[in-house]
């Protein structure tokens, strides 16, 4: 059986992550393309994302291609996350994954919808509610979910979440409407209003930009080996996580690629038939990545990369805060003070030499984000601290 040791696990990662300075990504879409998509939970992540990877990128590159070209596209997909897909994966993640996502959300919003008095019926009401509001951003063109609130009173209704807990309290039901017409692929999110860190998007008609049908075995087989291809070796545990399939399908894919079993540190894994031969290997790198970096987030066992820092660099929901990389494995975390300055925290010693190189990267850093300061929307124990 091939063995794969955790070393060099971590110099794929630096390759084919694009994280090694001899493995640049040639843009943001190719990047999206090979990591399967960007996080994009937190709107500055798939920026900084991307800024960690493709040489010369600034923020305009990704509002371009994001919003005027059309090769990318955010999406609601795997574990009921967002993303930034290249529109040509979407087919394959809408019914790989994205379909049962949405099945789950009309269900839950049905639910919430009777619980809270809105409508007897909540699937008659939710069926008003999406013609309502397509007509009224069919009439505009694009609007805020603000302006569409205020125009549909259809999707004025609030329902309570969290009932007792210190993050629970009212909601209004209009974002929910929105999110199921986008995973569903009649609406798109347009341009944010504000910077490229704001989370508050105007919504357009998807028109031509509607998602083509794949069938959903030929969608799984394919997402999984997209996958396997960029974070393979890996353990099955990882894969029905990271795709949220679970094992029985997962299972069915593997089997059908012909995927071969071998021997990682953390338990059997499996790789794809063609890629057993080891990667070139590459210098040592620093990385300063974001909060639910792709990178961070790509693996539910993650003791090769991460050793011991997930107590102080994971939230109690498992979402990553800003990481601080050295050669493949995290060493430390990153945050930025109200005065916008980039502060870091190596969490072991790493040496004279590493020390330089991180110095440097946390230089370029601070350069490239000028007098944006970014808010991590999942705060960890080390960001808290950090930001001051």
């Amino acid at each position: 059986m091939r063995v794969f040791t955790a070393a060099e696990r971590r110099n794929r990662l630096g390759r084919r992550h694009h994280l090694a300075p001899e493995a640049p990504a040639a843009d943001e879409t190719s990047l999206a393309e090979r990591l399967v998509g960007l996080h994009a939970s937190d709107p500055a992540t798939p920026f900084l994302t991307a800024r960690a990877r493709v040489p010369a990128f600034t923020a305009s590159d990704l509002e371009l291609a994001l919003y005027e070209q059309n090769a990318l596209r955010k999406h609601l997909a795997m574990r009921r996350t967002l993303f930034v897909f290249p529109t040509d994966l979407l087919p394959v993640v809408q019914s790989a994954c994205t379909e049962a996502v949405l099945a789950g959300e009309r269900k839950r919003l049905v639910r919430d919808v009777e619980r809270a008095g809105i409508a007897r019926d909540g699937a008659r009401w939710l069926a008003r509610a999406e013609r309502a509001t397509l007509n009224a951003l069919a009439e505009r063109g694009e609007a805020t979910g603000a302006q569409l609130s205020r125009a549909v009173p259809e999707i004025q209704g609030k329902i309570t979440i969290g009932e007792g807990r210190s993050w629970g309290g009212q909601i209004g039901v209009a974002g929910r409407v929105f999110t199921i017409l986008s995973a569903g692929g009649q609406i798109v999110r347009g341009p944010p209003d504000g910077s490229w860190t704001s989370s508050r998007h105007r919504w357009t008609l998807a028109g031509a930009r509607q998602i083509p049908r794949v069938p959903e075995p030929e969608a799984r087989r394919e997402l999984v080996r997209r996958w396997l291809g960029a974070f393979g070796p890996a353990t099955m545990t990882d894969l029905a996580w990271w795709t949220g399939l679970g094992l029985t399908r997962v299972r069915a894919a593997t089997a059908e690629l012909r995927a071969v079993e071998v021997d990682l540190e953390d338990g059997p894994g499996v790789v794809l038939p063609d890629d057993l031969d080891p990667d070139p290997a590459v210098d040592p790198w620093a990385a300063f990545l974001p909060s639910l970096d792709p990178t961070t987030m790509g693996w539910k066992q993650r003791d090769w990369y991460l050793g011991q820092h997930a107590a102080a660099l994971f939230d109690l929901s498992g979402n990553a805060g800003p990481t601080l990389w050295w050669d493949g494995r995290v060493v430390g975390g990153w945050s930025q003070r109200g005065s916008g300055e980039v502060s870091y925290r190596l969490l072991e010693d790493v040496g004279l030499e590493a020390r330089s190189v991180i110095e440097g990267e946390a230089a370029r850093l601070q350069d490239w984000l000028g007098d944006i300061v970014v808010t991590a929307r999942f705060p960890t124990p080390l960001h808290r601290e950090l930001a001051g």
